[in-house]
């Protein structure tokens, strides 16, 4: 029997689930372990041809993979302490601003932890060393397939009609003015828009933001009023201006488009890296469309997607919760 067959066999149900599930609805995080899995297995499937026709090619290659992974450890540390750095400079002090930073310190410290457990021989110590490494190692597993998935699904397109096209609001500056992380949104909105013109539809927009702490307006109207500025026609939008979460923009949405056109289709418009997370709870409150990104600053992108895995983790805490507690566990027992 050829042993790249079973690899391939297994790429191949990985893949076929994947296309269903993701044909059924696209908005699940499970489509991002499928993918990954189906991926795995092909990379396996590769080698294992190459193996078959020189076996020496296939054990370096192999080896080099295994010397990747430390390498990319290493890369990544510095490169997160690195953008750490830029967004305490052209951010602020803000702890959710700190997310890459403390990535980067937090590899380097565990490298640093391994080491000098590995010096000490100590079991208890050593438990505690396979506990943490454990669940970083499931961290990073899932945090891959988050990237994996967003990835893809924020290069997939929908070609249905629209009915509706939301933007999500995030923040005003200064209390009134639309930043550029907001206005990246609105454009990407304002372009969605006139495309759909030019195929002889005519959707509404609705400005989705509630007035927060500090803001003289809701975000919805401040950003009614970029628009209008940019000659997007007043009576085209419409105000949801009560949300102060990204679930409430999403519930509060739906309600207005219910309000104007019961069973709607619809797009909604936030930042790339928070298109996945956007697309889950979308699913959640059941509203009908899909999630598009706009643009982000390359220094920002970091810590914002850390944000949003992290809020995805705490989302699934109780399994996430029950998988850690298993590798403790099990670093214990092994420790016994």
């Amino acid at each position: 029997m050829n042993p790249a067959l079973l690899p391939l066999a297994a790429a191949v149900f990985c893949f076929a689930v994947f296309l269903v599930s993701f044909l059924l609805d696209r908005r699940k995080l499970r489509n991002g372990f499928y993918l990954f899995f189906a991926l795995a297995f092909f990379g396996l499937t590769l080698l294992a041809l190459l193996a078959s026709v020189s076996p020496d090619a296939a054990a370096l290659v192999a080896f080099g993979v295994i010397l990747l992974v430390p390498l990319t450890v290493v890369v990544l540390a510095v490169f997160l302490i690195g953008n750490g750095v830029t967004m305490l400079r052209r951010e602020g002090r803000r702890p959710a601003n700190l997310l890459s930073l403390a990535a980067g310190v937090g590899i380097v410290a565990l490298i640093v932890f391994d080491f000098v457990v590995g010096q000490l021989g100590w079991p208890p110590l050593e438990a505690v060393r396979d506990s943490v490494n454990g669940i970083v190692a499931y961290l990073a597993f899932l945090f891959v397939c988050f990237l994996l998935y967003s990835f893809v699904y924020g290069r997939v397109r929908s070609r249905r009609p629209l009915d509706f096209v939301v933007v999500l609001g995030s923040g005003l500056l200064g209390g009134k003015t639309v930043p550029p992380l907001l206005a990246g949104r609105l454009e990407r909105g304002r372009r969605v828009l006139a495309a759909e013109d030019r195929k002889g539809r005519s959707p509404l927009l609705i400005t989705s933001g509630g007035q927060g702490p500090g803001e003289a307006v809701p975000e919805a109207r401040a950003m009614a009023d970029y628009l209008v500025e940019r000659g997007v026609a007043r009576e085209r939008i419409l105000l949801e201006d009560r949300s102060r979460t990204t679930r409430e923009n999403l519930t509060y949405s739906v309600a207005v488009m219910d309000e104007r056109k019961p069973r709607s289709r619809c797009v909604v418009v936030t930042n790339n890296f928070h298109v996945l997370r956007a697309a889950l709870l979308a699913r959640k409150v059941k509203v009908n469309g899909q999630v598009i990104g706009a643009p982000t600053a390359w220094y920002f992108w970091p810590s914002a997607t850390l944000r949003e895995f992290a809020a995805i983790v705490v989302d699934h805490r109780v399994l996430n919760g029950t998988v850690g507690a298993a590798i403790v566990l099990a670093s214990v027992l092994k420790a016994v």
